[in-house]
């Protein structure tokens, strides 16, 4: 009997508890029967089990978060938002666009469905498969990127490279591994979309994407960590009745030599070189005065005898006529000179020059 009533007493403590945690008197909760059986007094309702974990009702959305809501929700992580990789994308659904014309000689449409920032592990958990994922290299950058093809589009591919009848959907034969000749006909698409990704950076640097291996397992497509931030672009191309998606998936890092470009907001940030003001400014550099100053002979002096000096006082210098001397302005070296006289005038001839010609000359 005893351990029955310690039971009802922890089970009536437990109602209390989460009548205060959500709100009602306590009173109202300790009017549980105590004849009732100790495992219907842990029966939580969706309220309380709300309350215990943590999770706001739909009237406090706004308030602070709290409990395990945080620990989900720290997994949420605001990227960088880079302005002119969006123009580069932009560049590249219109380079694509007549590309993929000229390789399929069909009428094919391209455009943006998502650009988006995404961590690496998270996208390789949500890849449709089947699919197959080309892993390409950007040497200049010393990293990679990736770029995954659907079914839909693969099959159409095969289609109308294969010459089959326009107007008519692909066949899709799933569940079978992808023969040789469907690889290799990706491979080609995939290189046109490599060539011209890097025709889109151009403008912006020389860049070349490089493939490197086609996988159909995403395990094998690791290219960064699991919980590294990724640009994920998400393209699709309609050719009539066919079509399908392909999604160009970029590191941070990858991006990261080219981060302080890419934060441009427009072109002219860093295309805005003034020819005619660099010729003009050049041109006025080469006609300014400066003054040049010949360096006879340098002493070692103690300060003493230099506050000793008076006028009418002589500093003997170690340079007879035809010795070296040397030209600078200001503290700047600049020639080595040979110091004589000409029409009963001092006068120096350059011997040569103590800074490279284009450190002189603009």
């Amino acid at each position: 009997m005893s351990g029955a009533s310690e039971e009802e007493d922890m089970a009536a403590a437990w109602g209390a508890a989460l009548a205060e945690e959500a709100g009602a008197p306590a009173e109202a909760a300790a009017e549980v029967p105590a004849e009732a059986p100790a495992d219907a007094a842990r029966v939580l309702s969706q309220a309380e089990i709300d309350s215990l974990m943590g999770f706001e009702g739909g009237a406090g959305g706004d308030a602070a978060k709290s409990g395990i809501e945080q620990v989900i929700h720290s997994g949420l992580v605001s990227y960088e938002r880079l302005p002119m990789l969006e123009i580069i994308f932009d560049r590249l659904v219109r380079i694509l666009s007549t590309s993929l014309r000229n390789f399929t000689s069909d009428n094919v449409e391209v455009s943006i469905e998502r650009l988006a920032s995404q961590r690496f592990g998270d996208y390789l958990n949500s890849v449709p498969l089947p699919a197959m994922l080309a892993v390409f290299k950007v040497s200049e950058w010393d990293n990679f990127g990736l770029i995954v093809v659907d079914s839909a589009m693969i099959y159409s591919v095969v289609d109308v490279l294969l010459g089959g009848r326009r107007g008519t959907a692909a066949m899709r034969i799933e569940g079978r591994p992808y023969t040789t000749i469907e690889r290799t006909l990706v491979e080609r698409l995939i290189g046109v979309v490599l060539n011209d990704l890097g025709d889109a950076f151009a403008p912006l640097t020389d860049v070349r994407f490089e493939f490197e291996r086609l996988e159909v397992n995403p395990r094998f497509a690791a290219i960064s960590r699991l919980s590294n931030a990724c640009v994920l672009t998400r393209l699709r191309i309609e050719m009539e009745d066919r079509g399908g998606r392909l999604e160009l998936l970029l590191p941070y890092a990858t991006l990261e030599p080219v981060r302080e470009l890419l934060l441009q907001q427009f072109m002219g940030e860093k295309f805005g070189r003034d020819s005619i003001w660099e010729r003009h400014l050049a041109e006025q550099l080469r006609h300014t005065d400066i003054s040049l100053d010949v360096v006879l002979d340098e002493q070692v002096m103690p300060l003493s005898s230099v506050i000793a000096l008076k006028p009418g006082d002589r500093i003997m210098l170690n340079a007879p006529p035809g010795a070296p001397v040397r030209l600078q302005c200001g503290t700047v070296p600049l020639f080595a000179a040979e110091w004589g006289r000409r029409e009963n005038r001092p006068a120096v001839r350059i011997s040569d020059s103590l800074r490279p010609l284009w450190e002189v000359l603009p």
